[in-house]
């Protein structure tokens, strides 16, 4: 059955992978029914248009991935708002939850606060935390009015890595275009994270927009934590070049993972080999490589 959606997030990594799978699943030659719209064509942060807009186009699904991130190095954005921006355009929709179906939206491992994260994290145990950036109070705040609805979702990422991710900053991406142009890999701390390939996460979201879940809020994560060492070195193993890897400070960050056993309970979905998934990668940036500009990694 044909269904009506709402992406936002624009040209942003997980609008634009979804947009990208959910057009082969769902798009009807007959009517425009998937929409990834970003600020210039609906400004999220305007209460009314957005509201005229949803009770107009009356969409199955509304999926939320646009997000205020202020990263200094690249961008303009002021960093003081971001609390207040992300809050405003999570509620701006959510608020219209009786001209949609169903909201799903992306939520944040980061909530239960960094000084309290540890390995396999459950939705329980971040969930008692309040966190103090404003970028996890936020996922935080909207968790909470998630709880109290009948229609939205959260579904809360760690780590996540694809094609359309900002290679200048993101560690797996980064490391596959620095292998791709032959320049050694730096690590600046070593720490285990929790990692899902784009491929798996989309076909996950379809589960969500396809069936009722249970819960209100999951841990959409691979439930598999890698550290940075062992995937640098899974990366130049994949290159077939002899590159240096440099790890500047040797201690070990805090585990970033997630327990994603509420998930399997329900999809019983069989993640990609992360070996695969890094070969996939790896082999889309050698092909894409004029995307890479050097003077512009981060690390």
């Amino acid at each position: 059955m044909t269904k009506k959606i709402l992406i936002t997030g624009g040209s942003g990594f997980i609008a634009r992978s979804l947009y990208e799978y959910l057009s082969n699943r769902y798009f009807s030659p007959l009517e425009k029914n998937i929409y990834c719209l970003g600020r210039e064509e609906l400004d999220l942060l305007d209460a009314q248009k957005v509201q005229q807009f949803i009770k107009e186009k009356k969409f199955d699904i509304v999926i939320h991935a646009a997000t205020y991130d202020a990263v200094p190095q690249f961008t303009t954005k002021d960093p003081s708002r971001v609390l207040e921006n992300n809050l405003k355009m999570f509620f701006n929709i959510a608020r219209c939850k009786d001209y949609f179906g169903k909201m799903l939206y992306f939520g944040s491992g980061a909530t239960a606060g960094r000084q309290n994260w540890r390995a396999k994290m459950s939705e329980a145990y971040i969930e008692k935390y309040v966190p103090e950036d404003q970028y996890a109070f936020s996922k935080y705040v909207s968790n909470e009015y998630t709880r109290l609805s009948n229609n939205i979702y959260n579904l809360r990422i760690f780590g996540l890595f694809g094609k359309f991710d900002d290679w200048r900053y993101r560690f797996i991406s980064n490391a596959c275009c620095k292998a791709v142009l032959k320049k050694p890999i730096t690590i600046k701390q070593n720490v285990f994270f929790d990692y899902l390939y784009i491929n798996d996460f989309v076909q996950i979201v379809e589960w969500f927009i396809e069936n009722n879940p249970k819960h209100k809020s999951y841990n959409v994560c691979s439930g598999k934590s890698y550290d940075y060492l062992s995937l640098a070195k899974k990366i130049v193993d994949i290159s077939e070049e002899s590159l240096d890897i440099t790890v500047e400070n040797t201690s070990m960050r805090k585990e970033y993972s997630g327990s994603n056993n509420l998930l399997q309970e329900e999809i019983n979905y069989n993640f990609q080999d992360i070996n695969d998934s890094i070969k996939d990668l790896y082999s889309w940036y050698k092909v894409n490589k004029n995307i890479i500009k050097e003077e512009l990694f981060l690390y």
